[in-house]
């Protein structure tokens, strides 16, 4: 599935409300730097702690994406402080959906915040988030 398919079924479910926190909740507060959690390279530092360093390196790089499982993403994030408030929100098969979810939008959105292969200087040289989300969820209702 590309990002064009998990944020169009992200925006499918979004729109049926429920107060829980959607997709791209998650996904900006992953990655906006002014997040709690470091943004992109605090992102990247809970995958190295959690020895999935080589996994994220590979969104980073110009090569290949390697997958990651929502386990595996689960592990590696339960306790990052940018989703502490969020995920506390859902439960059980809801819960396992997001991760799921999570896992095959992230690698794509770390590699689209990377354009050149390595993790920007400073948050000033990031692409912007915003933008890129926006971007995405305009061509989706477009």
């Amino acid at each position: 599935m590309g990002l064009l398919d998990a944020v169009s079924g992200l925006l499918n479910e979004s729109a049926g409300g429920g107060g829980s926190p959607d997709l791209m909740s998650v996904a900006t507060q992953l990655l906006d730097s002014n997040a709690p959690g470091g943004g992109l390279a605090g992102l990247v530092q809970h995958f190295e702690q959690g020895g999935l360093g080589a996994l994220v390196g590979s969104w980073i790089s110009n090569g290949q994406n390697l997958p990651i499982s929502a386990e595996q993403l689960q592990s590696a994030l339960g306790d990052h402080p940018a989703l502490a408030g969020l995920l506390q929100q859902v439960q059980g098969p809801q819960a396992q959906a997001l991760w799921g979810q999570l896992a095959q939008m992230l690698p794509e959105l770390v590699n689209r915040m990377t354009p050149q292969g390595q993790l920007p200087a400073s948050p000033a040289e990031s692409p912007d988030l915003g933008s890129l989300l926006g971007g995405l969820s305009g061509l989706l209702k477009g």
